[in-house]
């Protein structure tokens, strides 16, 4: 689904297959949408505040949709003649108030939109359509922890030649994608990611006889329920910050002593979905001693 951002003051409106008759029927305003971006072959790719789920503020139009991303509260165009998946609906007050945020420009709309997310995907519940979003949300977390910046996605800098490896999770397919600059199969980074994800299945994606990036895929099975998308957050997180311990210690030690004094963000432990007796903790992972009190605080 192509996307588009547009600004709050420029007072455009979706225009595309407008003037066709009888072509959309039912308005898709007020619809909770999931859509892609454009813009990057990995699913993963895209604005780190964005989370790929939506409200449709303006759908009268059969080509294209004017909608708030619940997690950026930025506006933009979705482009509807390719895939679109709508989990519900929102209540006509609940867009309104959107509406009065947008035009009033007002700071809050970003935070509101995301607690109108939480609750959106706790009343929608866990299943194969959730399940991308709750995936992107949580490595969302990954990445302001390690990595913050515009993009979601944590780079690893390799060598003293600044040779950038760039970690992208594909939300749809559930892989951890690990992109390097060069294209040929490098062992020292082979062996670095089999120690960092020692159960999971590592595959190489290169192309022959042509220069160019070449990418590896950590494989993990598809979580059946939201425990299972925490316990695989945990397990990238802890396999990227064994990579940044290997390849960027100086950073990692960095890292490690903010996290140690604000603990690491959980956002997924927000979303209530019906199991409320479940506590996801890597035992493996867990400090000893005096260390242990240092870890227990999450933002």
């Amino acid at each position: 689904m192509e996307t588009g951002i547009i600004s709050f003051k420029s007072g455009s409106r979706p225009e595309g297959m407008a003037d066709v008759p009888g072509v959309c029927d039912l308005s898709l305003t007020r619809a909770v949408v999931q859509y892609r971006e454009s813009d990057g072959s990995v699913s993963g790719a895209g604005s780190l505040d964005d989370i790929g789920l939506a409200v449709v503020v303006d759908g009268g139009f059969a080509g294209a949709a004017e909608a708030l991303d619940l997690g950026s509260g930025n506006l933009k165009i979705l482009d509807l003649s390719s895939e679109l998946i709508v989990l519900g609906w929102v209540h006509q007050p609940t867009l309104d108030y959107i509406n009065s945020l947008i035009e009033a420009q007002q700071e809050e709309l970003a935070s509101y939109s995301f607690q109108l997310a939480i609750k959106l995907l706790s009343r929608i519940g866990f299943g194969p359509l959730t399940r991308s979003t709750l995936l992107r949300i949580g490595f969302r977390d990954i990445c302001q922890d390690l990595d913050l910046h515009e993009d979601t996605s944590v780079r690893i800098v390799l060598n003293p030649d600044h040779d950038v490896m760039r970690v992208n999770l594909d939300y749809r397919g559930g892989s951890l994608i690990f992109t390097v600059p060069e294209g040929d199969r490098y062992r020292i980074k082979e062996e670095a990611l089999v120690e960092a994800f020692p159960e999971n299945q590592i595959i190489y994606v290169g192309q022959q006889y042509l220069d160019g990036p070449a990418r590896y895929e950590v494989l993990f099975a598809v979580a059946s329920s939201l425990t299972g998308v925490r316990l695989e957050c945990s397990v990238i997180r802890k396999g990227l910050i064994h990579l940044l311990e290997m390849f960027e210690p100086k950073r990692h030690e960095v890292i490690g002593q903010h996290l140690a004094i604000f603990g690491h963000r959980d956002t997924l432990s927000q979303i209530p979905l019906g199991d409320y007796s479940s506590q996801v903790i890597v035992v493996s992972d867990e400090p000893t001693g005096r260390d242990a009190a240092a870890t227990d605080t999450v933002h």
